[in-house]
């Protein structure tokens, strides 16, 4: 019989076999003396062992197409990442390190802007107009109202989508209208601070029919600088690239060079400046890592 893993938990597995429901499951030995490592998200192959009291034993794993090292999930088909348009105000730059976390694992993302209800038309606008060329698909909704929650069920459906985003923007909220019940714990937002206190304890798939699973992760305040090059940030920024043959120099990093064709974009609102922005200050931020690298690597042995 086979199933997806949908939680780990002290080495007890929690296999979800689909129109049959749950088993709980132990690795064979094999696992351990083979330095297998299963994963929320692998689907594994069990055998039951008591099918009244749901218990099995997971004898293998099926091969993965991929894996995450945060969160810890595989077979993951596309990133579901949550902003609130107020109530935290979204910051832009964290919406870009987690796109740019998310192409790097090679997922096609959707951004979700959560209480529109609370935000007016000119903050929906910009933000349509600052990621409509950023290669995602951006959603508004409100999850108070339960506005835009259909259109978001079809994007995920026989998919597996592992959801991200910052703290008391609503994702747990969201999460739980997305199975027409509340399943997940939500917390208040601190209204002191304006931001949600973590809820999401564990990563865990939730099942919700039809071969369609979701990863509710826990909350990020901040995303630190990537393994890159900042030569490669520019790959990042799909918008950049009609322009880049109109740049004088091969390589151009669109920050100081001349006839950059790039910033002759930025200037003719063809490019979002908000964007751009995040990217000038992450280029930088790239930047001085390698001159801090170069600098520890070249410095003088102490003298013993």
């Amino acid at each position: 019989m086979q199933g997806k893993i949908i939680k780990g938990i002290a080495g007890f597995y929690y296999v979800h076999v689909e129109d049959l429901g749950i088993y709980e499951c132990k690795a064979k030995g094999a696992f351990r003396r083979e330095g297998i490592k299963p994963l929320v998200g692998d689907n594994a192959e069990i055998e039951i062992l008591d099918e009244e009291g749901r218990k099995g034993s997971m004898v293998a794993l099926l091969p993965r197409k991929n894996a995450l090292l945060r969160p810890a999930v595989a077979n993951v088909d596309q990133s579901l990442v949550i902003f609130a348009m107020a109530r935290p105000a979204p910051s832009l730059n964290l919406l870009d390190r987690f796109l740019i976390m998310m192409k790097q694992n090679g997922l096609p993302c959707i951004i979700c802007f959560n209480k529109q209800d609370i935000a007016d038309e000119a903050e929906r606008s910009l933000l349509a107009r600052t990621y409509e060329k950023c290669g995602c698909k951006v959603l508004f909704l409100s999850a108070l109202k339960e506005e835009g929650v259909e259109e978001l069920k079809e994007l995920l459906r026989h998919r597996t989508t592992t959801v991200a985003g910052p703290s008391g923007v609503g994702k747990s909220s969201l999460v739980n209208l997305l199975q027409n019940g509340t399943v997940m714990e939500t917390g208040d937002i601190s209204k002191k601070a304006g931001r949600g206190r973590h809820t999401t304890r564990h990563s865990e798939l939730l099942a919700m029919g039809n071969g369609t699973y979701i990863m509710d992760t826990p909350g990020f305040s901040s995303l630190g600088v990537f393994e890159l090059e900042k030569e490669e940030l520019a790959a990042f920024y799909p918008e950049f690239q009609p322009y880049e043959p109109d740049c004088r120099f091969q390589g151009c990093s669109h920050i100081s060079e001349p006839d950059c064709g790039v910033k002759t974009a930025l200037e003719q609102g063809l490019i979002s400046a908000k964007r751009y922005e995040n990217y000038r200050l992450l280029y930088e931020e790239l930047k001085q890592r390698k001159r801090e690298y170069r600098k520890a690597v070249t410095k003088d042995p102490v003298p013993r």
